[in-house]
């Protein structure tokens, strides 16, 4: 069913001559921009960083020729959605690529030189798994069949009335699982530690309740969508974004640091892509407490350590599955991912962390140069953690593919601070722009209907600090620009 720009409660002769102003260019940013600026509001985007794209930005940070993702990689949740059909990006020049193989999982002790891998097709993945194929089916197999109803749930405020209540019921019941606990469904460590590898994306530990969430959504988004790469690095993303925003008369400002509604001038809309900490700072005195008190309040969750790496001939992988991959999750059994999470969630950095490795070439090889690919690779380490885990992310790379390290040529680190100063939004090194607790997996970042407005004229937020989170790139800008739209409606 197509989706049009216009909210069905806002009349567009009543937006026409609005103004906003939206603080910060990531994918949600540019989203609730260029959803205002379709509806007829005049709009202009501020950005801190000299390129807009938040996390969806792409540059050649090891050699000359090979282009590295800067954060955001691969997108499961960004190819089938409300905005996606509505913003038409294609048009604007971005397509997707897949790997053959969306994710994969190799075991090193008694599984030495095996593993798992995750296709797009629930059954071929399944056959892969042994005796737990069938536990696999089960798991996954109806998700994916009912993903594009599951989704359209996800991809607004929990607090809602579910569009389809039964689909969201069974994906609730998983999801609300401990990953701990959802995992002893399959017998073996390979299907054990395939849906390990996928569940610590939520950064959480696996014993809480709904730390299967994540890895669920993301399980069956590899089914039914896959996990796609944009061809010519992410920030293709965020330059389609930024051509269809001013294809509608839409501007952007780079190089400027807002620390003040004042600062802004007199837009109806003002849309802050910001974390919650830094919205009520640029609101000071115009929130009312509760929601002052709440944005303050907000939670954020361990942090990344990345380091980018040339590496001739790419990762030679013992597990072969995983030389056709583009992710590839590290750490081990499903017993070593849940220590290793535990420990950083306690603060400690653990010897064998959890490392994900991504291969984006492999879907798109322009990314590559005269033999030579960029390999993307991050380990979870604790909030606002100071030390270097450069050699900890490289011998884990070796103890599945000895013989990495004689072919790395160059590398590019971006320690826990320098995520926090590449993105202001990453709090600690959070990524995922906060912690995905129970309460803030189904109510981020306030419990309210409208958790987007900031209580306060038309002001809002929009970053992944709301539903539906990180990873549905433009989601959450979508669904603030059209609250702004209805509110404005009414106005």
């Amino acid at each position: 069913m197509g989706v049009t720009w216009q909210d069905n409660d806002a009349n567009p002769s009543e937006v026409t001559m609005t103004s906003a102003v939206v603080v910060g260019s990531g994918p949600n940013g540019l989203a609730a921009a260029l959803t205002l600026a379709a509806a007829g509001v005049s709009v202009r985007v501020i950005e801190a960083a000299a390129t807009p794209g938040g996390g969806t930005r792409s540059a050649e940070l090891t050699l000359p020729g090979l282009l590295h993702d800067e954060c955001s990689a691969f997108h499961p949740l960004a190819v089938d959605t409300p905005f996606s059909r509505a913003a038409r990006l294609e048009e604007h020049g971005l397509e997707w690529c897949w790997p053959e193989i969306q994710y994969a999982h190799p075991l090193d002790g008694p599984e030495m030189g095996s593993g798992a891998a995750a296709w797009r097709s629930v059954a071929d993945t399944a056959a892969g798994l042994g005796a737990d194929g069938a536990a696999w089916q089960a798991v996954f197999g109806g998700l994916a069949e009912r993903f594009d109803r599951i989704s359209e749930d996800l991809f607004e405020p929990m607090l809602g009335v579910p569009h389809h209540p039964v689909d969201l019921a069974l994906f609730g019941a998983l999801s609300a699982l401990p990953a701990s606990l959802l995992a002893r469904r399959w017998r073996g460590p390979r299907a054990r530690a395939l849906f390990a590898g996928v569940a610590a994306h939520g950064l959480r530990p696996f014993g809480t309740p709904m730390s299967s969430a994540i890895g669920v959504t993301l399980g069956a988004a590899a089914h039914r969508y896959g996990w796609p790469a944009a061809r010519g690095g992410s920030q293709a993303i965020a330059r389609a974004m930024v051509s269809a925003l001013e294809a509608h008369g839409g501007v952007v400002e780079t190089g400027r640091t807002v620390t003040s509604l004042a600062e802004l001038g007199r837009p109806d809309i003002v849309m802050l892509d910001t974390a919650p900490a830094a919205a009520s700072r640029i609101a000071a005195g115009r929130l009312p407490g509760r929601v002052d008190r709440a944005l303050r309040r907000y939670r954020h969750g361990p942090a990344a350590f990345k380091v980018e790496l040339a590496v001739a001939e790419g990762v030679p992988w013992r597990y072969e599955p995983a030389r056709r991959a583009g992710t590839v999750h590290l750490g081990g059994s499903l017993e070593e991912i849940t220590e290793a999470e535990r420990m950083v969630h306690r603060g400690r950095m653990p010897e064998r962390p959890y490392v994900l490795v991504g291969q984006q070439y492999l879907a798109d090889p322009g990314r590559s140069h005269d033999g030579v690919h960029p390999v993307y690779a991050y380990a979870h380490v604790p909030s606002g953690w100071s030390g270097d885990a450069t050699a900890l992310v490289e011998a884990q790379i070796e103890r599945f593919a000895p013989g990495f390290g004689e072919r790395v040529l160059a590398r590019h680190v971006r320690d826990v601070a320098g995520m926090s100063s590449y993105n202001a939004n990453y709090v600690g090194g959070d990524i995922v722009t906060g912690a995905n607790t129970p309460r803030q997996l189904v109510a981020r970042p306030r419990a309210a209907v409208d958790p987007y407005w900031l209580g306060a004229d038309l002001l809002y937020l929009c970053s992944a600090a709301t539903p539906p989170g990180g990873g549905a790139h433009g989601m959450c800008g979508f669904n603030a620009a059209h609250s702004a739209l209805r509110r404005l409606s009414r106005a």
